[in-house]
């Protein structure tokens, strides 16, 4: 059921990310509609900033794009961290949640009768609605609803402003692909899945493997055909998100697990529902009667078959 939830969740995410990235329209001759609410907002003025960087400063266009990159990660990081704390303070809430759910879980799937599973279904929602926790384990839309635009505009940014096409940044043409970019993008990106796994159990990175795996495939087969400023974007943005994730799931989160500790030892979670913990021991007790029993009698008859004789 949870391989199933993060499944799901994973592939939400997916669609999301290229429905949002296709804020930008394109013309017919595949150039960004100048018209769009994406393009007025965010990508012009990016384009102008990269523009007014190179012109009055004598910067590349390769510095260009990395400044604006790191400028605009830093403005919306409050946001990323802000929503990593909610949820590793909800994912270790859930974890003292667990047993009850194991329990809840193991009357669904001994139940026999359709009440039987509505009656397990309610016992998990209530567990996780007397605890004051979310089923989602926290994840919002918002903050993704937020960010994904602005990575769009950065993407576009980096692919359509004039100038960058025609530069290149340190022997690299910006305006063909670049298989060393791409490699070191698609590094970029695995080390920083590999970094979000460090303190996490180990069921838990089994389910997160196929995605860790899934990120890193997704740009380099998207960087491997696209200009070399575009994959410059990409190489900045999967090096901040490993300095990002280094800081939530390294300095932040063991400070935040003794936090959430001490909070459940002074506000126990509410019990909804209870183990039947005598069910294995009858089982047993009814197995070992049917193991004597064959004994008593094949003893009885034993001794009738002596006294014929």
């Amino acid at each position: 059921m949870n391989k199933w939830k993060n499944w799901l969740l994973g592939s939400s995410l997916m669609t999301l990310m290229l429905f949002l990235s296709g804020c930008v329209r394109l013309d017919s001759n595949g150039n960004p509609d100048t018209s769009g609410i994406i393009y007025r907002v965010l990508v012009h003025p990016m384009g102008q900033a990269i523009t007014y960087l190179v012109e009055n400063f004598n910067w590349s266009y390769g510095w260009a794009v990395i400044f604006m990159t790191v400028i605009v990660r830093i403005i919306i990081l409050p946001l990323g961290i802000s929503q990593s704390k909610k949820t590793m303070i909800q994912s270790e809430k859930m974890q003292a949640l667990k047993p009850q759910v194991e329990a809840a879980q193991q009357k669904l799937k001994s139940a026999t009768t359709r009440e039987e599973q509505l009656a397990a279904q309610t016992e998990i929602q209530q567990v996780y609605r007397e605890n004051g926790l979310s089923m989602t384990g926290g994840i919002g839309c918002l903050p993704l609803l937020i960010q994904m635009p602005i990575f769009s505009a950065l993407y576009f940014t980096a692919r359509y402003t004039e100038g960058i096409r025609e530069s290149s940044f340190y022997g690299i043409d910006l305006g063909n692909p670049s298989l060393v970019l791409v490699a070191i993008a698609g590094v970029a990106y695995l080390l920083q899945g590999y970094i979000s796994t460090i303190g996490i159990p180990e069921e838990q990175k089994k389910t997160m493997r196929t995605m860790l795996i899934i990120s890193p495939a997704m740009i380099v087969f998207m960087s491997i055909s696209a200009p070399a400023g575009v994959t410059l974007y990409w190489v900045v943005g999967g090096i901040f998100s490993c300095l990002q994730t280094f800081i939530t799931n390294v300095i932040m989160k063991p400070k935040l697990k003794a936090q959430v500790a001490e909070e459940l030892k002074q506000n126990p979670p509410k019990q909804v529902v209870t183990p039947r913990k005598d069910v294995t021991p009858v089982r047993q007790e009814s197995s070992k009667k049917q193991v004597q029993e064959p004994k008593k009698t094949n003893g009885r008859n034993a001794g009738k078959q002596q006294k014929r004789k």
